[in-house]
């Protein structure tokens, strides 16, 4: 709880605060930096014939399947005879 109490600060001094553009796009940065170093984690936590499910928005449903490549940015999954291109985040162990 305490830690939401801390992003809604966070976010109302950037919504709010009287930042400079240099100053938003530093702050923009170093969120970008984080994100890709989650990422990167994720990506490592992954390897070919792992089990792994995700949410597919465009079918609505949650797919189970097991990896059968790992990229830089994307894992391909396979679910029976569908190959999945999904971005690591929306990974999970299964």
């Amino acid at each position: 709880m305490e830690q939401l109490t801390q992003i809604q600060q966070i976010n109302s001094a950037i919504m709010f605060g009287s930042f400079t553009d240099t100053e938003l796009s530093s702050i923009l940065s170093a969120v970008q930096y984080a994100k890709a170093q989650l990422r990167k984690e994720k990506i490592r936590s992954f390897t070919k014939g792992d089990t792994v499910k995700f949410h597919s928005t465009k079918r609505g449903v949650t797919v189970t399947g097991t990896v059968t490549k790992v990229a830089i940015k994307y894992v391909t999954v396979k679910d029976g005879v569908v190959l999945w291109r999904v971005p690591a985040n929306m990974l999970e162990a299964a």
